[in-house]
């Protein structure tokens, strides 16, 4: 196959690049998940520009602070050229690095930063004074500090008075939007039917590096046997990285709280009580990683009558990736590693769940097809209403209030089959039961994937239908 295109991001390398025009040095934060392309980004920026990338040592038991700064001057030795540095303080190394790059326009990368900086503790002030004191010197020198552990970066960097109005530019990375997404199919994006998309993205939802794997010319079956069910396939053992790099010991607590998730949203005590916690700061520091670093995602209910925020909140696994990995790779670790799987196992049980993720990461897409100016919108989430002696339970797939005092309660539908009118009463019943003022008008909206019957279609029940054709 042809190398892989650089797709996306086109709004993050423009604000890169705007950094370029300035008079004065720039450092600049970009973090996210691991494959979401971070280092892509940064390499696609650095075209035509003289630059230099150090990475961290990835963690293991026998990492230490030596063993982050030794790797980090054996790369000082290969890029730079400088021979006989010692690697027993970071002061005395960045020196260097800063007195190596005093010229000229040139871009400095400290990759994966977290790994570097977290077996030292002087690690980070040491990198303050030496940007206080050499690097911003040289006015045409950008240096970028990356990572995908984004809570270690939030707490010690953004949040550190340290690097207080120091920090010109800060990127947090996502999931592609479905539109680009699209485009890894290449050339043959117009001859594969949005369904068979949608099970690869079901999958590998909009992380580019997994997409960057699809064959355009096989079928989303063949595509996820040959990722997830291959020994050595790119999936197989991404999740043992994704745990052991970002969070090394504790990594069994983190997947705990995953497998939790896997079968749909929670409270964070039915979190604690499936993990085994009490509540307090130990368990929010855990979901508090697994948010920043993009794996799941609080999603809060609201008032609709005030439009304030509610503090009731759920707990969602976002990545499709991780869901797919503990509920179908996982249990058959030991026949792929011995390639006995023929086939991939049928995966239609979670597709509701996953086709619901890809919904809600990409909610612009569902204002712009609904005709939304982003500013009309007062809130909008997965929507839920606990049960009162006034009001019955109620949960909604997606609800939009806009402050025009209009509610569209969107149903987000998975079926192999074209959906028939039983969803009409069931969204019927959700609008009976919702808590709205008198003053409301509301919208049914029907977001599906495979198709409706004509008696849905003639029914006219629906304000909107949306077929995820439209989301491509």
């Amino acid at each position: 196959m042809d190398e892989t295109p650089f797709y996306g991001r086109k709004e993050e390398l423009d604000r890169l690049n705007r950094l370029l025009k300035k008079k004065t040095s720039s450092l600049v934060v970009i973090k996210g998940r691991r494959r979401i392309g971070k280092s892509r980004l940064i390499l696609e920026f650095s075209k035509g520009l003289k630059t230099f990338i150090f990475i961290g040592l990835p963690p293991t038991e026998k990492t230490t602070a030596q063993t982050q700064r030794e790797y980090f001057v054996q790369q000082m030795e290969r890029l730079l050229g400088i021979r006989g540095l010692k690697a027993d303080d970071w002061g005395d190394i960045f020196w260097h690095l800063s007195q190596a790059t005093q010229s000229k326009q040139v871009l400095v990368v400290l990759d994966e930063i977290n790994w570097m900086g977290s077996f030292d503790h002087t690690f980070l002030g040491k990198l303050k004074s030496a940007w206080d004191l050499h690097f911003k010197n040289n006015p045409k020198l950008l240096m970028i500090l990356s990572g995908s552990m984004s809570s270690w970066i939030d707490t010690n960097i953004l949040s550190s008075t340290g690097f207080m109005g120091r920090i010109s530019l800060e990127l947090t990375l996502d999931e592609l939007p479905l539109p680009i997404c699209n485009l890894f199919w290449r050339k043959k994006a117009s001859l594969v039917s949005s369904y068979d998309k949608f099970k690869i993205l079901s999958v590998t939802g909009g992380v580019p590096r997994y997409l960057e794997e699809i064959d355009p010319g096989l079928s989303a079956e063949d595509n996820i046997y040959n990722l997830a069910f291959r020994k050595g396939g790119l999936l197989v053992e991404e999740f043992d990285r994704i745990f052991s790099d970002l969070f090394s010991t504790r990594s069994q607590r983190y997947k705990q709280i995953v497998e939790r998730l896997v079968e749909g949203s929670a409270t964070l005590e039915q979190i604690c009580s499936a993990v085994d916690l009490e509540k307090g700061g130990t368990i929010s520091d855990y979901l508090e990683d697994l948010i920043e670093t993009g794996y799941i995602v609080r999603d809060h209910t609201w008032n609709i009558k005030s439009s304030k925020e509610s503090n009731l909140c759920k707990f969602r696994l976002r990545d499709n990736y991780l869901r797919f990995y503990l509920r179908y790779i996982e249990p058959q670790r030991t026949q792929i590693e011995k390639n006995r799987i023929a086939a991939p196992p049928a995966w239609t049980t979670i597709m509701g769940i996953q086709f619901e993720n890809l919904v809600l990461n990409n909610f612009h897409k569902v204002y712009e097809l609904l005709g939304l100016n982003p500013s009309e919108v007062v809130y909008d989430n997965p929507y839920f209403q606990r049960s009162t002696k006034t009001h019955p339970g109620c949960q909604i797939d997606y609800l939009i209030q806009t402050r025009f005092n209009t509610l569209y309660i969107c149903e987000i539908k998975f079926s192999k089959e074209p959906i028939g009118p039983s969803v009409i009463k069931e969204l019927r019943q959700k609008m009976d039961r919702i808590a709205k003022p008198k003053n409301f008008s509301v919208r049914p909206i029907l977001i599906h994937v495979n198709g409706v019957t004509d008696s849905v279609l003639e029914s006219d029940f629906f304000a909107k239908i949306i077929d995820f054709g439209q989301f491509l």
